[in-house]
């Protein structure tokens, strides 16, 4: 029976890091992943659905360059193409981390705990004087919508799509449903939205679900809240409120669901499989607390939505108008911004709720919302207040700007 240090079941982002972490102080390790490495975050997440992205926000761009004074003509989408740059994309992220990961045992096999210390593999035992489990998540499946992977699909199967449909329904507006709107959207596909609340994104501040609203209004694409599929009959789509749609197809994305094997036998577990956030930077943070005993806030993680523009927030975020009332606010608009002026790019806010001259929490509509972010996240994970973050010195022309002009209305 061979021997290891740590043994981690499941090759995602809250596994592969616990390897990566246990290397570093010397450890040995076996990482049992069945699929490939990087979980669902490279793989089938994350990482392909931003390099769709990328291709769509540049196709999208492309209409307003005119303005620019730079002509386009007979400009085209080759999907096909656009497939290859995805999957090229993947698969050099993936050959990055399987190469980080050669000092680690890795075990292409569906791996079962069958005691306190031992992991079984395809008839082998590994003994492992401590194990670690993370198995992640998988889509969602709902009533009335389960998985054909043909016209009922998972965001799983959207990724694997060869040919663009002319019509999708989205079930759910929360990140994979604005992004998949987004991307979709932009290259051409009639798009519509049921979500089953009462506004769009509905984890997000409500202002900034009424700016998707917005931006979604613009784009033609058409929305139904606090509504759902009732039925559906050779491809008729019943919602609840009566109006019948007949995509091409339906993307089911009302969220995720934790893989968990039967047996732990007392093991920790991390990532998405801990019922915890289901986000990879969540999974990292708690591999890095687990293996390397650094600790972090589980109430100041941001969460980002990608696409043009970017939306983050992170820490608290007022689910009406009548809740800004709990809090100190400030709005800045980024159309105030030179550098948003000089981008083409005016579309967004930065919103900040304080309490007692310190951030309580931030949700940002901007390009570079993504990096506008982490600059609250730290401060807040430091208790800095409002009074100390008033003293920085931010360079001009910036997106960063927007954030100090709405801290210096507070």
């Amino acid at each position: 029976m061979e021997k290891f240090d740590i043994g981690i079941i499941g090759g995602g982002p809250a596994g592969y890091s616990s390897a990566l972490y246990a290397l570093s102080k010397g450890k040995t390790v076996v990482l049992f992943e069945k699929d490939e490495v990087g979980g669902t975050c490279l793989n089938r997440g994350c990482i392909p659905t931003k390099a769709f992205l990328h291709i769509a926000d540049s196709y999208a761009n492309l209409s307003t360059l005119g303005k620019l004074g730079i002509s386009c003509e007979n400009v085209s989408l080759d999907f096909t193409k656009a497939v290859e740059y995805k999957n090229n994309v993947v698969s050099k992220l993936r050959r990055g981390l399987e190469l980080s990961l050669k000092a680690v045992n890795i075990v292409h096999e569906k791996a079962e705990i069958i005691s306190e210390n031992v992991i079984r593999a395809n008839g082998t035992d590994y003994e492992c004087s401590e194990i670690i489990i993370a198995t992640g998540s998988k889509p969602k499946e709902i009533k009335g919508l389960e998985f054909d992977h043909k016209y009922i699909l998972s965001s799983d199967d959207i990724l694997n799509l060869t040919e663009l449909p002319k019509s999708i329904l989205i079930v759910g507006s929360g990140a994979i449903g604005v992004e998949w709107s987004r991307i979709l959207s932009a290259f051409g596909v009639k798009v519509t939205v049921v979500e089953l609340a009462d506004r769009l994104c509905p984890l997000a501040d409500w202002e900034v679900s009424k700016r998707i609203e917005r931006q979604f209004k613009m784009k033609k694409i058409k929305t139904y809240l606090s509504n759902s599929v009732k039925t559906i009959e050779n491809k008729v789509v019943t919602l609840q409120s009566g109006e019948t749609l007949t995509p091409d197809c339906i993307l089911v994305a009302v969220g995720r669901e934790i893989v968990k094997p039967e047996n732990t036998f007392g093991a920790k577990v991390i990532g998405d499989a801990s019922r915890g956030i289901m986000l990879a930077h969540y999974a990292i943070s708690q591999a890095k607390e687990l293996v390397l005993d650094i600790p972090f806030n589980k109430d100041i993680v941001p969460s980002v939505i990608y696409g043009n523009p970017e939306i983050a927030w992170v820490g608290k975020v007022s689910k009406s108008k009548e809740d800004d009332a709990n809090y100190k606010t400030s709005v800045f608009p980024i159309t105030a911004l030179g550098k948003a002026h000089c981008d083409n790019s005016i579309d967004g806010f930065i919103k900040i709720l304080s309490k007692d001259n310190k951030i309580e929490g931030a949700s940002i509509v901007s390009p570079e919302a993504s990096s506008l972010i982490q600059q609250i996240t730290i401060a807040m994970t430091n208790d800095l207040s409002v009074d100390d973050l008033k003293k920085v010195c931010l360079a001009h022309p910036t997106y960063s700007e927007g954030i100090m002009e709405s801290l210096m209305k507070l």
